[in-house]
């Protein structure tokens, strides 16, 4: 929207008054420009082999706030479209979200998500609350419906950071649907299809009041045992030098873990797995 169809000033659309929502102004005047508006031809499905798809994705709370991380891998059908996809993308200061499903309408919507909580902190002067930001995330969802019933989903994982909440319980996690319905998880959750896997490995690992190395070794365990068991979930690649994203939200906001301590961990939790394939034990 560069204002030339007007002789280089911007249009009436930009002075008349509306929501502080981004998405529902494009909504309103350029429709052609939300991804999630496109649907396919009648009749048309995608296929798997042709859409690059990313899983696993996974969260959990820790002492300080909450834990969001990724594997690297994008599959097309039984292709390994990409070893380093990023998946884990912060939101804003104290938000972030990871998407497993379709790759190319996910990056989409992620940085449509960022500039919608961008545009509202500047129409309103404030920022949205952590549950707005959840409901907003699930609206734009809701508005890729006619694209995932063709087989173009995306599933993200939103984590945030809420000042609100007492001291422990600060770090919220929040999945979706595909039709947009909104489900506030507790403690940890996982979403892609290696999620059973690592869902069952947080099962066995979580426990309240972890510090952030624990958290993100407790991560790691999980998409091991995913990328263990789901082909289309990438383990931790030494010989290239490709790990997991880790990242963490506290007080102090966003913070995506250094690749050397990620390495790091990565290679402490092979070492482990060379005496035990199969993983830790539950913490007593």
């Amino acid at each position: 929207m560069t204002g030339n169809e007007h002789g280089g000033r911007l249009g009436e659309e930009f002075f008349t008054p509306g929501s502080s929502s981004f998405t529902e102004f494009l909504a309103a005047h350029r429709p052609e420009l939300l991804s999630t508006r496109r649907v396919l031809p009648d009749g048309v499905r995608a296929a798997p082999e042709q859409v690059p798809h990313g899983t696993t994705v996974l969260a959990l709370s820790f002492r300080d706030g909450v834990l969001i991380a990724g594997d690297r891998r994008a599959t097309m059908g039984n292709l390994i479209a990409q070893r380093d996809l990023e998946k884990v993308h912060p939101a804003d200061d104290h938000t972030a979200v990871a998407f497993a499903g379709t790759v190319g309408l996910a990056l989409d919507m992620v940085k449509l998500y960022q500039v919608e909580l961008a545009h509202f902190e500047k129409i309103e002067g404030v920022a949205m609350t952590l549950d707005g930001k959840a409901r907003r995330l699930a609206g734009m969802i809701r508005q890729n419906l006619g694209q995932a019933m063709q087989g173009l989903a995306v599933v993200p994982l939103l984590v945030g950071y809420d000042p609100a909440r007492t001291a422990g319980e600060r770090g919220r996690i929040f999945s979706f649907d595909i039709a947009g319905g909104l489900y506030e998880k507790a403690g940890f959750h996982a979403e892609g299809s290696g999620s059973p896997y690592a869902r069952g490995a947080l099962k066995k690992l979580f426990r309240t009041g972890l510090d952030r190395r624990e958290a993100a070794l407790t991560a790691l365990q999980a998409l091991y045992d995913a990328a263990d068991d789901d082909s289309a979930t990438g383990g931790p690649d030494i010989s290239r030098q490709i790990f997991p994203i880790v990242s963490v939200i506290t007080e102090d906001g966003f913070e995506r873990l250094p690749e050397t301590e990620t390495a790091a961990l990565s290679r402490e939790m092979v070492e482990q797995r060379r005496s035990r394939p199969d993983g830790p034990n539950a913490t007593p």
